[in-house]
């Protein structure tokens, strides 16, 4: 960072600063691309090792930074066609390369945090969601300043530090608030307790388990492979309900749907509970009581 700023710095405001520096100074944007990346798949994958040909990722910048030794300030101060070619071609190349890199950071990002949209994330999950979209924010705030510096008669060139410098202050502040220094890839081990609420939720939706009258802890708990008590701590955990209260919101969303359809309207409300998995009319009355604060009956009538 410093090193980029102080390129730029010293390019607004020394007019014979060595082309070395320019191209050095630009050569480290292909290398923040690649860190980004790499630091992103790090912070939502569990012990991620980088690949073998990770390498290959460093070509560009090594090529610029490498290049950047054999630029003599006599030929790029000529402002020949050559020279413009050559500078705004590697300009363009160079600011393709971190927007696509910025572009696939955001995409791990978006496609970690949709593998988990169906199971309860955790404090320190969400922590770290927060943090990884707020950076590619601020990368993508950094890479327009940057590129506003071609259009150099309407934008000062030494916007784009004064940006990238704003940028990542906030960003330190929000990395100390979030408290991500302590956190990595780790947090995102597949967690089993989760996984096997997520199986939970599915035989619940999809198999409609509520249905049956006789549904119990122990029947439930053979659908998944676990005993009555380590299916109670789950449905505690994720749920925030006891087994009862968790079976009976199903039941009373299905007692809902019946009590506002029309073609049930001749339905009595003790067959409605039978048909949504309650065993009798008094345990049915409770359970919509305590969830929507009001009888089935009175439910219809202000319908």
């Amino acid at each position: 960072m410093a090193f980029r700023i102080g390129k730029s710095v010293m390019l607004n405001f020394g007019s014979d600063l060595e082309p070395i520096f320019i191209f050095a100074g630009l050569a480290f944007l292909l290398l923040i691309g690649p860190l980004l990346r790499w630091y992103v798949l790090g912070m939502t994958h569990e012990n991620y090792k980088l690949p073998k040909n990770y390498l290959v990722e460093l070509v560009p910048f090594a090529t610029v930074f490498s290049l950047s030794f054999f630029v003599t300030k006599n030929w790029f101060d000529s402002n020949s066609k050559e020279v413009i070619a050559v500078f705004a071609s590697v300009l363009i190349f160079i600011y393709l390369h971190l927007a696509f890199y910025i572009y696939s950071s955001g995409r791990i990002i978006q496609r970690v945090k949709k593998s988990y949209k169906d199971i309860l994330l955790t404090k320190s999950q969400r922590a770290i969601f927060n943090w990884l979209q707020l950076l590619i924010i601020g990368f993508i705030f950094i890479w327009l300043s940057y590129c506003l510096n071609i259009i150099e008669d309407a934008v000062p060139y030494v916007t784009g530090p004064i940006v990238y410098s704003l940028v990542i202050y906030f960003l330190s502040y929000k990395a100390f608030q979030l408290k991500v220094m302590d956190i990595d890839g780790s947090i995102f081990k597949q967690n089993d307790d989760a996984v096997l609420y997520h199986r939970i939720s599915k035989l619940l939706e999809e198999e409609k388990l509520y249905l049956d009258p006789q549904l119990s802890l122990l029947s439930l708990g053979k659908h998944i492979g676990k005993g009555t008590q380590k299916t109670s701590e789950i449905i505690n955990q994720y749920a925030k309900q006891n087994f009862n209260d968790f079976i009976n919101y199903y039941r009373i969303q299905d007692a809902k749907a019946l009590l506002l359809d029309d073609s049930s309207q001749n339905f009595t409300i003790a067959s409605i509970a039978f048909d949504v998995g309650f065993s009798s009319l008094s345990s049915f009355n409770s359970a919509f009581k305590k969830f929507e604060k009001t009888t089935p009956s009175a439910y219809r009538k202000n319908i």
